[in-house]
C-alpha cells in the first residue's frame, strides 16, 4: 500500500508540509446510502504527536500532554456529534496509535481492520510561546488517497487556543462529509 500519508517527522519539526508520495488529492467522500439519507462514514482519530522547540525554560510536558489527549477526545466527540462520522478505534497495542510509533501502512492497516473507511491523523508543533502548528491529514482508505491536507496555526498555549483550534479541524473535516 502506498497511502501517501507518511507523516515525516522532519517536516513536523519545522513545520513544514507532509512529503507525499503523490500528488495530492482532496476531494470529497463518495456518497453511500441505502435509503438516500447518507450513512456516517467510519473514522479513526488517531492519536496526534506533540513536538515541543519553544526552548522555554518551564517544563510543561505534562500540561501539553494534557491538553494533546482533551483535543484528541474532543475531535473524536466533535465528529461523532455531528452525526456524519462514526468512530471507530484501532488496535495499536501498549503505544498510541500515532504516526510518531507506527508507520503509515500499519496505521492504515490497522485502522481499516478496526472498519474504518477514513482515519485522520496529525501533529502539533509548538515553535514558540505564542506560536503552534497543527498539521491534520484525512486519508480514504479505501480509495488509498489523501482527501484532507490542512496546516493550521494558532496563537498561543491556552486551552482556550487549543479548542479553536479543535474546532477548527472539526469543521474542516466535517466538510468532508458535508461534500459527499
Amino acid at each position: 500500500m502506498t497511502c501517501g500519508l507518511a507523516f515525516h517527522r522532519a517536516a513536523m519539526a519545522i513545520g513544514a508540509p507532509i512529503l507525499l508520495s503523490a500528488t495530492l488529492l482532496v476531494a470529497p467522500l463518495p456518497a453511500r446510502a441505502t435509503d438516500g439519507a447518507a450513512e456516517p462514514v467510519a473514522i479513526a482519530v488517531l492519536d496526534f504527536d506533540y513536538i515541543d522547540t519553544s526552548g522555554e525554560v518551564r517544563d510543561q510536558r505534562h500540561e501539553h500532554a494534557a491538553r494533546l489527549q482533551r483535543f484528541a477526545n474532543a475531535l473524536r466527540n466533535d465528529l461523532a456529534q455531528s452525526g456524519k462520522f462514526r468512530i471507530v478505534s484501532p488496535e495499536c497495542g501498549a503505544a498510541p496509535c500515532a504516526a510518531d510509533n507506527l508507520e503509515p501502512a500499519e496505521l492504515a492497516a490497522r485502522a481499516r481492520a478496526a472498519g474504518a473507511r477514513l482515519m485522520l491523523l496529525g501533529g502539533i508543533h509548538k515553535q514558540s510561546t505564542l506560536i503552534q502548528w497543527a498539521k491534520v491529514q484525512a486519508v480514504d482508505i479505501e480509495a488509498d488517497r489523501v482527501v484532507l491536507d490542512k496546516l493550521v496555526t494558532f496563537r498561543g498555549d491556552t486551552d482556550e487556543a487549543w479548542e479553536r483550534a479543535e474546532a477548527f479541524v472539526v469543521r474542516e473535516v466535517t466538510g468532508l462529509a458535508s461534500a459527499r
